[in-house]
């Protein structure tokens, strides 16, 4: 998987298509991601301790990592990841479009 937490993803598919968020969280075991403000849920809250309020939630929950593209910081343009070896040996990310360091 070549997406990581706080890297600004799209959404290629789905009922929130087009839609741009920051990526919270990375489950590369299961392949997903979550992204803030995308695949919004309503969860219903049973107050557990007293004077909990409890009620009605809207949390993001788990999309699958193959539905989002990259956004490159550079160009501002979805892109996919491609990779560089540096003259040091290391292995980094870099964008298919503009061929900059992400």
């Amino acid at each position: 998987m070549n997406i990581k937490k706080n890297d600004t993803v799209v959404v290629l598919s789905g009922k929130d298509k087009g839609k741009k968020g920051k990526v919270k969280t990375a489950m590369p075991k299961e392949n997903k991601l979550i992204v803030e403000g995308v695949n919004m849920a309503t969860c219903h809250v049973k107050p557990r301790k007293q004077g909990e309020e409890g009620g009605i939630i809207r949390k993001e929950i788990p999309i699958r990592a193959d539905k989002v593209m990259l956004v490159c910081p550079k160009c501002g343009k979805p892109t996919r990841v491609g990779h560089k070896l540096l003259e040091n040996g290391d292995k980094v990310r870099a964008c298919k479009k503009c061929g900059e360091i992400m």
